[in-house]
């Protein structure tokens, strides 16, 4: 159980999805989950996985969907909750939690909500898309490179990519959807040519009504952007949609050279996973 239950969590973390997960970490008398029993639910609502059943379950479930509710309550710093539960009506004013149940025992059991890591799309692989990518290795970040060129798109200068997109504009929006571009994190538009990143952005932005994932930023100067927002607008993009995506990317500590901005980017995102001075 325990490694099927796992798998499916892996399998929605890869998609961008937040899991919560209980796991039976210790149980005592005459009760339905034993210790390694779990159960999972991902923050589209699927569940996976059992504790047991019957009130227990019920209990657990409602406490993993506050947990993914209120998802920063439960960040990395503050981690989740042990709780006790007794499988006793009669267990009323003890410190646990009772259950109206006549099984008898008890189950301790761990709950926290486990994050996807960041997985960028680098669209193009010049200096800045290659320098992103080695940061992103030295995080253990997953990434995705998409070029129009061949030469600058291809596993021998990308080894560590997920996925390697080495296509016409055109093609990667007729291959993609608003469900599979979830699996990225973030889509950051940094190509060589101009009109690549405005007719990706326009494609991109014409998919969704979300703009929690994928982020999208783009490389740029201010005069670069108020042409690509002339350009969503005047293809019915909603402004509230332009207005998310960030340009110029990149936090401000006064990088010059492709690694600085690699590391100035890598930072910003970051900052927004882990909710701490997002731009």
């Amino acid at each position: 159980m325990t490694k099927v239950v796992l798998s499916w969590i892996i399998d929605r973390l890869e998609v961008g999805d937040r899991v919560a997960v209980a796991s039976v970490v210790k149980a005592q008398g005459s009760v339905p989950g034993k210790p390694g029993a779990r159960m999972a639910i991902s923050s589209k609502g699927d569940s996976f996985g059992t504790v047991g059943g019957a009130g227990l379950e019920l209990k657990i479930e409602k406490i993993l969907e506050e947990m993914l509710s209120d998802a920063d309550s439960y960040s990395r710093k503050k981690g989740g909750r042990v709780e006790v539960f007794l499988l006793n009506k009669d267990g009323k004013g003890k410190e646990v939690t009772t259950l109206d149940s006549i099984c008898g025992g008890s189950v301790t059991v761990a709950m926290e909500v486990i994050y996807p890591t960041p997985h960028i799309l680098i669209v193009g692989g010049g200096h800045v898309g290659f320098s992103i990518a080695k940061v992103c290795d030295n995080l253990d970040w997953s990434y995705s490179v998409f070029d129009i060129r061949e030469e600058y798109c291809n596993s021998e200068r990308f080894p560590h990519a997920a996925d390697i997109l080495c296509s016409t504009v055109e093609e990667f929006l007729q291959a993609e959807d608003e469900e599979s571009l979830r699996r990225f994190s973030d889509i950051l538009l940094l190509s060589h040519d101009w009109e690549v990143d405005e007719n990706l952005l326009i494609g991109l932005l014409g998919f969704s009504q979300d703009t929690s994932r994928p982020r999208i930023g783009a490389i740029g100067s201010k005069k670069k952007w108020s042409e690509f927002e002339r350009a969503a607008i005047e293809n019915s993009i909603e402004k509230r949609l332009i207005d998310a995506v960030r340009c110029p990317i990149g936090l401000d500590i006064g990088a010059d050279s492709p690694e600085e901005i690699a590391v100035s980017v890598c930072a910003e995102v970051l900052s927004l996973e882990r909710a701490v001075n997002p731009t």
